[in-house]
């Protein structure tokens, strides 16, 4: 009996043994399932699952039996064959250089609405090819091959190309595909060495590191610890964030509203774990651990034009964050879990049954508050208050702002509206006034930040007043942030002292942004308040801080202060350097090395820029600019030269134009300011120079080309300035001092008496 107890001692030492060494490094969801086995079954087969896949029958979606695609969808187009070579599956397809290649798929990514497949290229390089699979039902006009850009000829070389930097894996998908990767980029040789724990979304990927949670779940399992009496177990599970479970939340309705409410107070943690993936960012390392602070790893995007409507709807494929925090159910304290299965990713019940867990279906699904007929389409709340966009051919994604209908804000060009959505034979005015003769008003909703960003984008007489607008209200801090940084636009003594406000707002973002308006002005004035800054809490803040004062020059600062400032630089540099096979980072490096007088390296920095990608604009403006500031004026004509017959962008023909302005050469010099300002007929900077440039010859010319240029930009301070000018030495003092009054105008903020 002693020796078979002694026996089941030994195997059970020798077991522990083996789980030790085997969780020390990477727990598997197979692990997991044993103690959690709904869990498990609810995430296999999910999209975080599907994630990304080793390429095998199993895997693969699409049709590999000998498929052929046109790119353009025309005959004469390039020729795309899927076909499959014993097991492995293959695509010929034009590469590098253009030409046809036969290509080994190595991986699938994603698995619904589409499947993307990725090849293999020397140098750990994986490449995620641009045509991709509809994996939708024939019904829904799945079941085919289609170009993510139908309608671009994208050629060999071209940045969109699948062989080119914005389709590559390693930097552009990976970290949100796989459960801890590691980039490994090296910039030495150019190489990567890309690493997972798991090549999809597995358990760790959200909860963290599992070996200890496993070895201390075992020795409670084993009577070695009390687990009433472990704090540790009690407060974390031993994992680095622990998750509220849905029975701990409680939604409860207001008896007089009928509005509901969470019982206790919210840790929106869950929301910036999921934030990592679900949102539009840029990355500057990836050593992220669940329950870091995401903003000391990512810099996520604001309301910008190119991502977002004026009115803060999604434009561009942002993903879900940046529309999430506008709403009024973040800042009431939703998290994503409150309508979503973090593990199967699908709603927890369909449709607006999912709002009516908290929405009373007796207020809400009723005529007398949609207006429209029941069980219409008019009449569901996602439709109304979720507007969809589909990105990428065939994925339809739903704003997650959930704001109010507004169609009265989406009258300018181009900007869409949940009402026309539906009735596309009516116009967004129709709406407005079918809405305010339904409710006897315009119902404002929780966003009403459209004003500025739109002022802000078309540089309005009303822009100042709109930001200040902004910030005195009780209004979203993305949207705020979105607009601090426009401070700097309009320098004054009010808008300095409003920035330096701002950069003591609990919310990082907005610090961050106060930092670039504050940028604007002289450094003796922001230095005192800027130098506390590299020691911000937040990486976002700091990294911000060190860019501004890299060019600081050390003069009498103290042994402490340099230690700091160095410090939060070295940092930043790190920050570049994680990205540095972009051309952007190399741009921002090689101001960094010009800061620091290292002209060697800041050159080298701008060669691989252009090396990374020839047809970066801002690689060829910068790096002509730079040759320059060294008196190497030939050098730099001659890059803006090659810049241009490379890329036709009007920037560069504006460079151009002024490198002609230094030269001497006024006839050239306007041929090229007046090419980039047609080119560009909304850039008011552009109008503004070619003006300038003209007034030598033909004040009035320049005059006119002003006043035309300020319709579009009623409050470019530049622009009214130049008008002022021109007006009072053509001795026109009514119109000189219709300008200066504008200017004051745009330029101060009067606070409004009610």
């Amino acid at each position: 009996m002693k020796l078979n107890n002694y026996f089941y001692l030994l195997i059970s030492l020798c077991l522990c043994i083996i789980l030790s060494s085997t969780y020390a490094k990477t727990v598997s969801p197979e692990d997991c399932q044993a103690c959690h086995p709904d869990e498990y079954r609810q995430w296999e087969g999910s999209h975080h699952d599907f994630a990304m896949q080793i390429a095998d029958k199993n895997s693969v979606s699409g049709n590999f039996n000998q498929a052929v695609f046109y790119k353009q969808g025309v005959k004469d187009g390039i020729k795309t064959t899927f076909y499959k070579n014993n097991d492995r599956f293959m695509v010929k397809t034009d590469g590098e250089n253009g030409k046809l290649q036969d290509f080994e798929i190595a991986y699938t990514f994603g698995v619904y609405p589409l499947q993307q497949y990725m090849v293999k290229f020397p140098k750990g390089k994986i490449q995620v090819l641009d045509i991709a699979w509809d994996s939708r039902t024939h019904e829904e006009g799945g079941q085919r091959w289609f170009s993510l850009h139908p309608d671009e000829k994208i050629m060999a070389g071209d940045v969109l190309h699948w062989t080119g930097p914005n389709m590559n894996w390693n930097y552009m998908c990976a970290d949100c595909h796989s459960t801890n990767l590691k980039k490994n980029y090296n910039q030495s040789d150019k190489t990567y060495a890309t690493q997972w724990d798991a090549i999809n979304v597995s358990c760790e990927a959200c909860h963290g590191s599992a070996a200890d949670h496993i070895s201390h779940a075992t020795e409670i399992e084993q009577g070695n610890r009390n687990k009433a009496l472990d704090k540790e177990w009690l407060n974390n599970k031993k994992l680095s964030i622990n998750f509220p479970l849905a029975k701990q939340r409680h939604w409860q309705t207001h008896k007089e509203t009928g509005k509901p409410r969470l019982s206790e107070k919210s840790d929106q943690y869950q929301v910036e774990l999921c934030a990592k993936c679900h949102s539009r960012r840029s990355q500057f390392s990836d050593d992220f651990v669940p329950g870091d602070n995401f903003r000391d790893h990512y810099l996520p995007s604001l309301l910008t034009e190119s991502l977002y409507y004026p009115d803060g709807k999604i434009n561009d494929e942002v993903f879900v964050y940046g529309s999430f925090v506008q709403s009024k159910m973040y800042h009431s304290g939703v998290i994503c879990s409150d309508c979503h299965n973090t593990h199967t990713l699908e709603l927890k019940v369909p449709g607006d049954k999912v709002c009516q867990q908290c929405h009373l279906s007796s207020q809400y699904a009723t005529a007398t508050h949609h207006f429209h007929q029941q069980d219409s389409t008019g009449a569901d709340c996602i439709t109304c208050h979720m507007p969809a966009k589909t990105y990428m051919g065939v994925d339809v994604r739903n704003d997650h702002s959930f704001r109010i209908p507004r169609p009265d804000l989406s009258q300018a060009p181009g900007i869409p509206d949940a009402c026309t959505n539906c009735h596309e034979d009516k116009s967004s005015r129709w709406a407005a006034q079918a809405i305010k003769k339904w409710y006897g008003k315009t119902p404002t909703g929780y966003q009403q930040f459209s004003p500025a960003l739109y002022a802000i984008q078309a540089q309005t007489d009303q822009t100042l007043t709109e930001i200040y607008n902004v910030l005195l209200s009780e209004i979203p801090n993305i949207a705020k942030a979105s607009v601090v940084n426009h401070l700097g636009d309009y320098p004054s003594q009010q808008t300095l002292m409003t920035s330096l406000q701002m950069l003591n707002s609990g919310d990082a973002d907005i610090r961050r942004s106060a930092l670039q308006s504050l940028s604007s002005f002289p450094i003796q004035h922001t230095l005192k308040s800027i130098f506390p800054k590299l020691e911000d809490p937040v990486k976002t803040v700091r990294l911000e801080a060190a860019r501004i004062l890299s060019a600081l020059p050390e003069g009498n600062m103290g042994k402490q202060q340099k230690q700091i400032l160095d410090k939060a630089i070295e940092e930043y540099r790190q920050s570049l350097l994680f990205i540095s096979e972009r051309p952007e980072a190399q741009l921002s490096l090689a101001q960094l090395y010009q800061n620091w007088g290292k002209t060697g390296q800041a050159e080298k920095a701008f060669i691989e820029a252009l090396r990374l990608q020839k047809h970066s604009i801002p690689a060829y403006a910068n790096y002509a600019n730079f040759m320059q500031h060294q008196g190497r004026e030939t050098e730099a004509y001659e890059l803006l030269q090659q810049g241009i017959k490379v890329t036709h962008a009007a920037s560069l023909y504006h460079a151009l134009g002024l490198w002609f302005v230094r030269s001497k050469d006024q006839q050239k010099a306007l041929i090229n300011l007046q090419k980039a300002a047609d080119m560009e007929t909304d850039n008011a900077r552009y109008q503004y120079v070619y003006a300038v440039a003209m007034a030598a010859k033909n004040p009035q010319q320049a005059i006119e080309i002003l006043e035309t240029s300020l319709q579009k930009h009623s409050g470019d301070v530049a622009t009214l300035a130049a008008l002022m000018n021109y007006y009072k030495q053509s001795g026109d003092q009514f119109n000189a001092d219709k300008y200066r009054r504008k200017i004051e105008k745009v330029m101060t903020y009067k606070i409004q008496s009610k």
